[in-house]
């Protein structure tokens, strides 16, 4: 009986392994041989979760014509693997891939570390920082003072507590677009709405336009749903959408939703201008397509002086092509799983019957909390503070990546969380691996992107800042000498490092 539960194809695994190259060797690099090369590319694909654990490899000869070496060369890679404990086969089954004993199973989206590992791992992986004190106890103080009408109910609320709707309909229209509470549905976190989105509109086999890069955990979500990813490049820099290409994929692709995050975009912090904005509800309209927009980090303006565009939703006053996605996760606290949809009235209706079979509802504790920060004025003094720490978090990490790693380049953004980095010619994913050994998590540019795109970028968060920032930079600039010099096996072990 075969042990594989999917199958990857020879052009597709050549395609994720070409996007691997490193840039061409200097002095002093060691090139392994051939084999080896291929046995660590494929190893890194399934670490990185882009080739599934139990996926059924193609066949030696098949393999082999796909990447133009000879077959000596795949059967001894498969050799090495099997060895290591990163290949499974049998006769008549053929080759699998797995991991070692005692190997975590690899993530493909951007899980947090456990806190018992932050001790030693500087951990740039999750774009999220601490709760901003004492605002979090005190909306959960709060919170607690308006639960115990709540307790005498069943405490079910498919489409969100009524004075939570009506508050996040309210901040709607002091934007200029007026909402009614029909119009919102409280979710759990924004990952919670793109789901029950998801499964909505774009069922198995559907195409979904979405940013190139976009977040790996909206990509992956959208993967497992069984969506089509038709990804669109965005403009070079940090100067949003590429309108023209937006278009082009609307027109032809026709696909059924498109994923967008227009303000300070994750990963690149990209800030898409009101023209861009305008123009692409225009497409959308125009070519039946859904368009879902992420405000997650909108609220996360680093620059005092700098003058947000409006939402996309004010270019769609009907409500009939836009669908808007919020979130205090962000902008606020992870912790805090709040997340909402503005959509017109009969998609929410659509959404709040269909949520009957997920999760029910939201849980009503931290709604209670969410809603007493919105109502008293506390969630603008929390979000000011989460501000001015992650614009002091941004300018020392920038200044520690110039210092450590000056070829590396990016644009410093004006807003957001995440930093994205083009490496010097580094394999971002080979960065990442040997970041994990010399005690800093990064996760490299193939997990934002489509099908192997992206191998010479990292994404950085502004999640640390200070002497953080500083030593993050040092062990950054540790694992780019490693990937460098061609400097295999296991490095000095990271050292437990206090703020």
């Amino acid at each position: 009986m075969a042990q594989w539960t999917s199958a990857v194809g020879a052009a597709q695994l050549a395609r994720l392994l070409n996007s691997q190259q490193d840039r061409p060797a200097g002095p002093g690099t060691r090139r392994p041989p051939a084999y080896r090369a291929l046995a660590d590319g494929i190893r890194l694909l399934v670490l990185e979760g882009r080739v599934p654990v139990a996926a059924r490899l193609p066949a030696e000869r098949e393999l082999a014509l796909a990447l133009s070496v000879s077959r000596t060369t795949v059967a001894a890679a498969y050799e090495a693997m099997r060895t290591e404990g990163f290949l499974e086969s049998r006769r008549g089954a053929g080759s699998w891939t797995a991991v070692p004993a005692g190997n975590p199973l690899p993530a493909r989206g951007l899980e947090p570390l456990p806190p018992e590992a932050l001790g030693s791992m500087i951990d740039l992986g999750c774009a999220a920082l601490p709760a901003p004190e004492p605002w979090l106890t005190r909306a959960v103080q709060g919170a607690l003072e308006e639960l115990p009408p709540y307790a005498h109910t069943h405490g079910d609320y498919p489409a969100g507590l009524p004075a939570l709707r009506a508050m996040i309909a309210e901040r709607y229209t002091r934007r200029g677009i007026p909402t009614m509470p029909e119009q919102i549905m409280v979710t759990t976190g924004a990952m919670g709405a793109m789901d029950a989105i998801c499964h909505l509109f774009a069922g198995r086999g559907e195409r979904i336009a979405v940013e190139s890069p976009s977040y790996a955990n909206i990509l992956q979500l959208m993967r497992e749903a069984g969506a089509r990813l038709v990804p669109v490049a965005m403009s070079e820099g940090l100067r949003g959408w590429d309108l023209d290409r937006w278009r082009q994929v609307l027109r032809e692709a026709a696909p059924r939703l498109a994923y967008v995050v227009a303000d300070f975009h994750n990963p690149t912090g990209a800030l898409a201008d009101e023209d861009q904005r305008r123009r692409l509800v225009e497409a959308a309209r125009s070519a039946g397509t859904v368009l879902v927009v992420d405000e997650t980090m909108s609220e996360l303006y680093l620059e005092d002086d700098l003058e947000m565009p409006r939402p996309v939703s004010a270019f769609d006053p009907a409500g009939s092509s836009v669908i808007t996605v919020g979130s205090a996760s962000k902008a606020f606290w992870a912790g805090m799983r709040i997340g909402w949809v503005r959509a017109a009235p009969d998609v929410i209706r659509s959404l709040v019957a269909a949520r009957a079979y997920a999760d029910l509802g939201t849980p009503v504790l931290e709604q209670l909390a969410v809603n007493w920060l919105l109502s008293t004025g506390g969630w603008e003094q929390a979000v000011e503070l989460r501000r001015k720490q992650a614009r002091e978090n941004r300018d020392a990490l920038v200044a520690a990546v110039r210092t450590q790693l000056p070829s590396w380049e990016f644009s410093v953004p004006r807003g957001g969380l995440t930093l994205w980095v083009r490496t010097g010619g580094l394999s971002g994913s080979r960065l990442a691996e040997a970041g994990e050994r010399v005690g800093v998590r990064v996760p490299s540019g193939p997990r934002f992107g489509v099908d192997g795109a992206f191998e010479g970028y990292v994404r950085l968060p502004f999640t640390v800042g200070g002497a953080v920032a500083e030593e993050a930079a040092v062990r950054l600039a540790a694992a780019a000498h490693l990937v460098e010099t061609g400097v295999s096996g296991p490095a000095e072990a990271p050292r437990t490092f206090v703020a």
